[in-house]
């Protein structure tokens, strides 16, 4: 809970207290708040209201936000959380949720020394990425495998190590921003490559990209559009086409895919443009993908491509500074393991996205039914109407637009408003993320992991019934 402490208006420099009054008073208010914790809300506010007052506008009071800081500051993060908003990939909640044996493995390496770079035969230096880039060329099907920390990450260093100083060709269509500000330009930018861009903003054809290429082109770029998508009048230049292109002038290609599967989702759904070793079938020379989205791993930047290419990539001085740690090497190899052996569906990301519909359906009734139950006793329930609707349930991550699956969720329809019970789940001891909408919260069952979820939202609307007595 906040510390409840008294507020004052604050009208001059002169009224505001010292930190360390300010801080002592959090402290009063809340026994178990940590010094450091109370130090820094009353520093962090005092800062806020110094500068209100110095540019002649009204200072909010140090008191009341020096308590929403320490709130904030007492909760160490990232922290656990319930996603029930019925977005699977969910880049503000963590992207895919690790497998039990990766998650055992990232604990395991975390409390420990391990053999990182050890070969345990020889005793000598091994290898960072040992066999994990070996089940990775296996998976994908390709003559060689790579990994960094993150699809940014790939994609700059694949930029740097085959085409700094030189020209990289892309389609205008392709030139897109994702979440984060993360703009295709920029990244060329700062790998030190011209950008040559072709066609136009809905249309490009194959000429297009005969036309760019001249002596300075060092490959072909495409990249895949994430979290948008275009309709109507439209046209781009398919990855085998372009793979032909650049067959005909000697110029390589590399595809940034965004997100990528490593096992073949195609039949439950997913398109035909997920599956990475499809991808890198089409003759492409480079093709990079993250590792925390349909792959259902840990952070990472996965790269697949010819044995020259990746040799390339592995001896730029990039390389070091772009590695992945130990924790994410552990959580995916264990993940790469679990896709080879025939357990992929054990991955909670893919298990989500891949659930047939009355499991979904099976979840929300149980939930609905425990929730009901604890509005029917509870006597600060008030007029709370709980259903259970079907709904659907989006894929996320910026990893393919427009495509949502069935589902079902349990419907909370309060007295006092959505949006006042939706931030009362969120402050539970166990934030609870909701979607809402029409009038009411909206816990989607396709998101909410069996294993422990149900038990978060049973105890979330308790302690939101218990706190609106």
């Amino acid at each position: 809970m906040a510390p409840r402490i008294e507020v004052k208006r604050q009208e001059t420099r002169r009224d505001l207290p010292s930190v360390d009054r300010l801080a002592r008073e959090l402290r009063e208010a809340d026994l178990g708040l940590p010094a450091w914790v109370a130090t820094l809300a009353a520093r962090s506010a005092l800062a806020e209201a110094r500068a209100a007052l110095t540019a002649g506008t009204e200072a909010p009071d140090p008191r009341q936000r020096a308590a929403e800081r320490a709130r904030s500051l007492a909760r160490p993060r990232p922290s656990r959380v319930v996603n029930a908003t019925g977005v699977v990939i969910h880049t503000n909640l963590g992207r895919s949720v690790l497998g039990a044996d990766a998650a055992q493995a990232v604990a395991e390496v975390a409390a420990g020394y391990s053999d990182l770079e050890l070969d345990l035969a020889s005793g000598g230096r091994g290898s960072r990425l040992g066999a994990v880039a070996d089940m990775l060329a296996t998976l994908g099907q390709a003559e060689a495998a790579f990994a960094v920390n993150n699809n940014a990450a790939a994609v700059l260093l694949a930029l740097d190590a085959l085409a700094r100083g030189r020209e990289v060709i892309v389609s205008r269509g392709e030139l897109v921003e994702i979440g984060g500000s993360f703009r295709v330009p920029e990244i060329l930018e700062r790998a030190g490559v011209r950008l040559v861009e072709v066609g136009t903003t809905n249309r490009t054809h194959p000429d297009d990209y005969r036309r760019a290429i001249g002596p300075e082109t060092a490959l072909l770029l495409k990249v895949h559009p994430s979290n948008f998508e275009q309709r109507g009048f439209v046209k781009e230049v398919s990855l085998a086409e372009l793979v032909e292109i650049g067959a005909e002038s000697g110029v390589p290609v590399v595809e940034d895919l965004g997100s990528g599967t490593l096992v073949d989702l195609r039949a439950a759904g997913l398109p035909e443009g997920s599956y990475a070793p499809a991808r890198v079938a089409t003759g492409a020379d480079l093709v990079c993908f993250s590792g925390d989205k349909l792959l259902g791993g840990p952070q990472a930047g996965l790269l697949l491509g010819r044995t020259e290419v990746i040799e390339q990539l592995r001896s730029s001085p990039l390389a070091r500074a772009l590695r992945l740690d130990k924790l994410s090497l552990a959580a995916l190899d264990r993940t790469l393991r679990a896709q080879l052996e025939g357990r992929a569906l054990e991955l909670p990301t893919l298990r989500q996205l891949t659930e047939p519909l009355e499991v979904v359906e099976a979840r929300a009734k149980e939930l609905c039914e425990r929730l009901r139950a604890i509005g029917t006793d509870s006597p600060g329930s008030g007029a709370l109407e709980i259903t259970l609707e079907s709904t659907r349930a989006a894929v996320g991550g910026g990893s393919l637009p427009g495509l949502e699956l069935d589902s079902w969720a349990v419907c909370l329809r309060p007295a006092s408003g959505a949006e006042r019970l939706a931030a009362g789940l969120r402050d539970a001891p166990v934030p609870v993320l909701a979607r809402v909408g029409q009038g009411a919260v909206w816990l989607d069952a396709r998101t909410l992991l069996p294993e422990r979820d149900l038990d978060a939202c049973e105890a979330a609307l308790a302690t939101v019934l218990t706190n609106s007595r």
